[in-house]
């Protein structure tokens, strides 16, 4: 494990990856920014060359089409009709829906279960994803053992384009991927209206496509103090071309009963909401969604499992925001960084 550097302690720190060095006008293609609203947050598109007719009408439709399949805010969402199914859906007419269900596999696989899309029954019983916030820090061990019986990626299965359930309580929560899916989709999109050079921002989970004339897109990874106008940073690193960056934190969705502290972090495997020592992960991957999952994982096995989890993956590299033994909070890399920032 490589320590890159120590500041002081301050006890809930938050990690931001922002645009701001990488959006600067250089001189040769003319950048263009657009933004607007997505997945309940933002998206900041920078793009090089020529203005590209209608882009804002089509993000805007690219990402609606998305949130009627996966999105749990819209009601009529694929995903919501799963959840509230006995059985399961017909994915035969879904675009977005099998992409994100094949990435969910893989990453269970690689995990052994402690990322697991099926893990929406415990999100909601712990307070979060839409559902009312704990009232009590005392919780009845028989209740979570029922919730917890509803949860396992093998009471899932897809054939002849349909989504079976092995339960009518199985729900899926595929949240951990659907930014930095998005972020992939209007990637994408920009490439195919003539845009290779481009970085795109949803919520903080960006990807870089082509470079910045000629050198590649920076983001900052930062750390706010409490005041949030006093930003300090953490370090910077360089997006290559095509590659993307996404972060997962406690540090923002959590809240208090009792004296306890309750985080949107939930381990599938042994049904707790997850604190440890890692407060936030950074991970760079070849598309955004992947980075997001494994991201979201990392948090869930803490410093040393993540740290194992993406030096084992050769395409990943993690940026981790540790708080060590006596407080004080240690930035973590992965050994492909070294150097980087």
């Amino acid at each position: 494990m490589i320590h890159r550097s120590c500041v002081p302690a301050l006890l809930f720190l938050f990690l931001l990856v922002s645009g701001c060095n990488a959006l600067e006008d250089d001189g040769y293609l003319p950048a263009h920014r657009i933004n607007g609203e997505a997945m309940g947050s933002y998206y900041r598109i920078t793009y090089l060359g020529k203005t590209i007719p209608g882009l804002r009408g089509s993000v805007d439709s690219l990402l609606e089409a998305y949130n009627l399949e996966l999105s749990p805010w819209v009601e009529e969402s694929t995903i919501n009709a799963f959840n509230r199914s006995a059985k399961g859906v017909s994915l035969a007419d879904t675009k977005h829906f099998l992409p994100n269900l094949e990435l969910a596999a893989k990453v269970v696989a690689k995990t052994d279960g402690a990322y697991d899309p099926t893990v929406a029954p415990l999100v909601k019983f712990w307070g979060f994803g839409g559902a009312e916030h704990r009232q009590s820090a005392t919780v009845d061990t028989v209740e979570l053992d029922s919730v917890r019986a509803q949860v396992g990626f093998d009471k899932i299965r897809f054939d002849e384009g349909f989504l079976h359930k092995a339960k009518p309580g199985v729900q899926l929560d595929l949240n951990a991927s659907a930014k930095g899916y998005g972020v992939d989709l209007i990637s994408a999109l920009l490439t195919e209206r003539g845009s290779p050079n481009h970085l795109v921002d949803v919520g903080g989970e960006m990807r870089a496509g082509g470079t910045k004339n000629g050198v590649p897109w920076t983001v900052g990874i930062r750390l706010p103090e409490e005041d949030a106008d006093k930003v300090s940073a953490a370090g910077t690193l360089p997006l290559e071309k095509g590659r993307a960056i996404a972060t997962s934190g406690n540090y923002l969705n959590y809240y208090e009963v009792e004296g306890e502290k309750y985080s949107h972090t939930i381990n599938p495997k042994t049904g707790q909401v997850e604190r440890n020592r890692l407060l936030s992960a950074s991970v760079l991957a070849n598309d955004c969604a992947t980075a997001d999952a494994f991201a979201t994982v990392c948090m869930v096995l803490g410093p040393a499992g993540a740290q194992e989890l993406i030096e084992r993956e050769e395409a990943l590299e993690g940026y981790f925001l540790v708080r060590g033994e006596n407080g004080e909070l240690e930035v973590v890399v992965t050994s492909g960084l070294e150097g980087e920032e």
